[in-house]
């Protein structure tokens, strides 16, 4: 449970913190590893800045980098009615497939008030779209293709973006989200969103980091839209966070056990990757293989087991992911990193800069 400073339950309003919209990223960095990165000492609370190429400065040979492989699949489709008007999609989860062809999903659709269950849309010419039944503001969809739906979705579908990143039709950036709001080691479809941590990495500077003797494990964490929800509690432990598919492979659990052995550290990439290694840790800073669905929230008080480090972006105020990273540097060495990189114009939330916590 997240304590607050006199042993009382914290209040979500220390999540909270003044960023002017400025701030807020709308495209990346002209190259991956052009981001600002910002290191922050837990123990000490010093804060220094650099280039996220200056991450290998920081990193020891014998160290462990662990990434989250997920995909953001091309969940957001622009449908038409019969009689022309759009309908746009937007796809959260795949649901347990129930009786018919094709697959069942967890979706956004908009206009929402003009639609009804049973209408059926047309994405392209190779995918159809049917409205099975509303359920609390969101819709149940049927998707049926020819062929596989995933190959119908990786061609007529497009790459969904948070709603803090606006695009306009015809703007010159869209063209470059399908590659740059995906990471060059993603291989695991199933994410609305991406593990934003992961995108400041290219193949050259993976490479950089294998030749110092650094090695990388993967593990997979599908990222949900609840990612983007706000704590809506009084209290942060009140809160109940929506819980996501993982999967923590034997050659991972042999890589943090290898690494523990030898004395190097294990460096999450991001708050996706910490709640795999986590929700799978053991006291002696090992990792068990396993796979289901995790609903791990963490908040400041808890005693991490099996993450030494983090490289993490700056997140959204009074959001899960930022009580994650207080949790794991404090409240306060986290309140003042915030209000140092709005201070120095750092750039926030996917397409921002990085931090990296040691």
């Amino acid at each position: 449970m997240g304590k607050g400073r006199w042993g009382e339950a914290l209040k979500t309003d220390l999540l909270s913190y003044p960023l002017p919209e400025r701030r807020i990223a709308q495209s990346p960095a002209p190259r991956r590893r052009d981001a600002r990165l910002m290191a922050l000492c837990r123990k000490t609370g010093r804060i220094t800045h650099h280039r996220f190429s200056d991450l290998c400065g920081f990193l020891n040979g014998g160290d462990l980098l662990v990434v989250n492989d997920t995909k953001v699949i091309r969940g957001r489709l622009r449908a038409r009615k019969d009689t022309g008007a759009s309908v746009e999609i937007f796809l959260l989860e795949r649901l347990r497939d129930e009786e018919g062809q094709g697959e069942t999903w967890d979706a956004l659709a908009r206009p929402s008030r003009r639609l009804r269950e049973g209408m059926e849309f047309c994405v392209g010419e190779e995918l159809r779209v049917k409205l099975l039944r509303r359920e609390t503001g969101r819709w149940v969809v049927r998707l049926v293709a020819d062929g596989p739906v995933s190959l119908a979705l990786e061609r007529v579908g497009e790459v969904p973006l948070p709603p803090y990143i606006r695009r306009s039709p015809g703007d010159p950036a869209a063209s470059g989200d399908a590659e740059r709001y995906q990471t060059v080691f993603a291989e695991s479809p199933g994410s609305v969103a991406a593990p934003t941590a992961g995108l400041h990495f290219d193949e050259e500077m993976l490479g950089e980091v294998a030749r110092m003797g650094v090695d990388v494990a993967r593990v997979t964490l599908a990222v949900g839209y609840g990612t983007f929800s706000p704590i809506r509690t009084k209290e942060v432990e009140s809160y109940r966070i929506h819980a996501e598919p993982y999967r923590l492979p034997p050659e991972t659990a042999a890589a943090v056990a290898d690494t523990r052995d030898r004395g190097g550290r294990v460096v999450a990439v991001g708050t996706t990757t910490v709640r795999v290694l986590e929700t799978c840790g053991r006291k002696d800073g090992r990792v068990d293989p396993s796979e289901g669905i995790t609903g791990l929230f963490i908040t400041p008080g808890y005693r991490f087991h099996s993450v030494d480090a983090l490289i993490t972006n700056f997140h959204l105020p009074r959001s899960s992911l930022l009580a994650l990273v207080m949790a794991f540097a404090g409240v306060e060495r986290i309140l003042e990193a915030y209000r140092c990189a709005v201070e120095e114009g750092y750039r926030f939330f996917s397409y921002g800069d990085a931090m990296l916590i040691l």
